[in-house]
């Protein structure tokens, strides 16, 4: 049975969800404030994390970078449930590290619809990558069992989503691959219009990869279409790319 920990101070909200979620098979345990919350998270290692934005204490968001930096709970994934919806809201919450974003008021079939789909891509991130599937190309390889890749024979940290958002790409190196098409094979479900929630993936890959985020060389968009992968191929050099030390991140031993 899935764990499921609810960190928010409206507490009708929380029975309500706790309810469904009881009623939908998930053990659920709940916090009301910021504190308590990565108390919780950090002793009992849910499977999943609903977080609130307005939090007594430690505010959500602040919350979530402070997980994210956790390596004990580090990959746990997370969905943001707030009233704040703007575009603005939705950037801030994939920043600090959230997996997904649902602002109130919400439908509860549409939470529980996403809240399965993070549980399969969690599992599917932790499993080992098929062998009909492309690991490597050029100069990047991705690493199976963690979400890491080597980019120019440097050893690059990645988080869950970038790793997924990236492996989606690279399976359709060259092609046009389109954002419903990654919203489905990366979140798992495909909402009409919501292309900011893989807009904060691809502008942190491009930090981490890009020798120039802001003109992209590799991860390419296609406006109004989705994105394409382009990567030089193995004997092609490396001019213009940047001292690694400058941009790039070490994997954890």
């Amino acid at each position: 049975m899935s764990q499921i920990l609810i960190i928010d101070d409206d507490r009708a909200n929380s029975e309500l969800v706790t309810v469904n979620l009881e009623l939908a098979g998930y053990a659920v345990s709940h916090a009301t404030d910021g504190v308590k919350g990565q108390t919780f998270a950090l002793q009992l290692n849910p499977d999943l994390i609903i977080l609130d934005v307005m939090l007594p204490k430690i505010d959500g968001l602040r919350l979530c970078r402070r997980l994210r930096q956790d390596d004990r709970i580090s990959d746990v994934p997370i969905i943001v449930l707030t009233a704040q919806g703007q575009i603005q809201d939705k950037i801030a919450g994939f920043d600090a590290g959230a997996d997904d974003y649902l602002t109130k008021p919400f439908e509860m079939e549409e939470l529980l619809v996403r809240i399965r789909a993070l549980l399969r891509r969690t599992n599917r991130t932790l499993q080992t990558v098929k062998h009909t599937e492309i690991l490597s190309y050029g100069p990047l390889t991705l690493i199976p069992g963690r979400p890491g890749v080597i980019w120019f024979n440097q050893t690059v940290k990645l988080t869950s989503l970038e790793f997924e958002v990236l492996h989606c790409l690279l399976q359709r190196h060259g092609q046009v691959v389109p954002l419903r098409d990654i919203l489905k094979e990366v979140w798992g479900y495909a909402p009409e219009d919501d292309p900011e929630t893989i807009r904060v993936h691809v502008r942190n890959l491009r930090t981490k990869l890009e020798p120039h985020p802001g003109s992209p060389k590799y991860i390419k968009t296609v406006y109004g279409v989705g994105y394409c992968l382009e990567l030089p191929g193995p004997f092609e050099a490396r001019e213009g790319y940047p001292d690694a030390s400058q941009s790039l991140l070490t994997l954890n031993s």
